[in-house]
């Protein structure tokens, strides 16, 4: 291989300039004394490379960007840098402060440090670029810094890599809640579902609470919000109504067929299941039934499709539940808002024939609130996307064992869903 080394030929040495060019340069300075950090138990190993400015460089203050020769001291500081062959380095640089005529006296601009960091901008890059994929403490552990230092880092990282999405054209929204802490605290998630793009997450699930957000849409964004995708929460309807009256409310299939499950179907189980009390076998088998009733027929294992037909026939309550819960999915499958209606209007019927309080409670509750189901046909969207975000929310929480800077899990949750081009 052409210039391979042999005994009548070695590759000529660096020079400094070549080194320091090869590292990847500090611009405006130069190499000085090399040298290694002493080995203890507490820190490895490091490599210190002095850095002395050049002369005829030019010189820039770090507040007003203008150029300044005059020169008021000299500080000398440890930076750390990027590992060289695996080995930590640190720099020790002399640094100026000018007499800037402007600002008084100030730090020299550098390119590549900035004022009061004792870590280089690619140091600081390459910590914040393996933080889109590992959890801070294994990057405070791989680069020994501490903790905290790495979660600003990403911090400030997140906030200037994501840009404020732009509300004002925004047409449809979604909306849902997820748990933040323990204790029944909650955040709100709102969503562009066609991009996929998370535009604002905040604490809470109250009125008040999703007012910053209309607040940052401005009364023109609000004007052109046309559909607003949740479950049957209350709060979120009302404001949703008070702020944008145009807008359409779609209720979710997913939401309300969970209300459905809660209200009714475990209802009428209890209900059974006390009434069988005299019968303690037969009562066994309706008080473990619970997920059995819940599950699509289509996700029934086949091993247990037996014991719920079985289940059904012996009891007419719990089968009438179910047999209605499975023909009020179909409410959503619906494209025309006539058909739709009929539709609804038969499966009323029944749901008042039945006898079944529970049932008949649920019905004349989601009556009340036919208009944001029937919605569906002209907006036929989902809150599947804001399951999936929900769970991807979950995971981010337990990477990192919880999230004590709102702003900051805020900010990885936008980072996690950018939305599609």
């Amino acid at each position: 291989m052409k210039n391979e080394p042999t005994a009548e030929w070695s590759p000529p040495p660096l020079t400094r300039a070549e080194l320091l060019e090869l590292l990847g340069g500090w611009k405006g300075y130069t190499l000085g004394t090399i040298g290694r950090l002493p080995l203890d138990a507490e820190h490895p190993e490091e490599v210190w490379l002095e850095l002395l400015p050049l002369s005829e460089r030019t010189k820039r203050c770090s507040g007003c960007q203008e150029v300044v020769d005059a020169v008021h001291d000299m500080e000398e500081r440890w930076v750390r840098d990027l590992p060289l062959l695996g080995t930590p380095v640190q720099l020790l640089v002399h640094r100026c402060r000018l007499a800037c005529p402007r600002c008084g006296p100030k730090l020299e601009h550098l390119d590549w440090l900035a004022p009061y960091s004792r870590l280089t901008r690619r140091f600081v890059d390459s910590v914040a670029r393996l933080c889109q994929v590992l959890p801070i403490r294994h990057v405070a552990d791989y680069f020994d810094l501490h903790w905290a230092t790495v979660k600003e880092i990403d911090k400030v990282d997140l906030a200037a890599r994501l840009p404020a999405p732009d509300l004002s054209q925004i047409e449809v929204i979604a909306l849902d809640e997820f748990a933040l802490q323990k204790g029944h605290r909650y955040a709100t998630v709102i969503v562009e579902p066609y991009r996929k793009q998370v535009l604002w997450v905040g604490r809470g699930r109250g009125r008040e609470d999703l007012r910053p957000f209309f607040a940052a849409v401005g009364p023109a964004g609000r004007a052109h919000l046309r559909a607003a995708v949740m479950d049957m929460n209350g709060a979120y309807e009302e404001e949703v109504r008070a702020q944008c009256p145009q807008a359409e409310i779609v209720y979710d299939l997913f939401h309300v067929v969970a209300k459905y499950g809660r209200e009714v179907v475990d209802r009428v189980r209890v209900d059974e299941a006390n009434r069988l009390r005299a019968d303690p076998a037969a009562r066994e088998v309706v008080k473990g039934s619970r997920w059995l009733l819940l599950r699509n027929r289509e996700n029934v294992p086949p091993a247990q499709r037996v014991q719920l037909q079985e289940l059904l026939a012996a009891n007419q309550a719990l089968a009438t539940v179910y047999v209605l819960k499975d023909d009020l999915k179909h409410l959503w499958d619906y494209t025309y808002k006539g058909a739709a209606r009929r539709f609804w209007e038969d499966w009323l019927e029944r749901a008042r024939s039945s006898r079944i309080a529970a049932l008949q409670k649920f019905a004349e509750n989601l009556k009340a609130r036919l208009a944001g189901v029937l919605a569906h046909c002209r907006w036929p969207l989902h809150t599947s996307l804001l399951e999936g975000i929900n769970n991807k929310i979950k995971v981010l929480k337990r990477m990192a064992y919880g999230y004590r800077d709102d702003d900051y899990f805020f900010l990885k949750i936008r980072a996690a869903f950018p939305g599609n081009p």
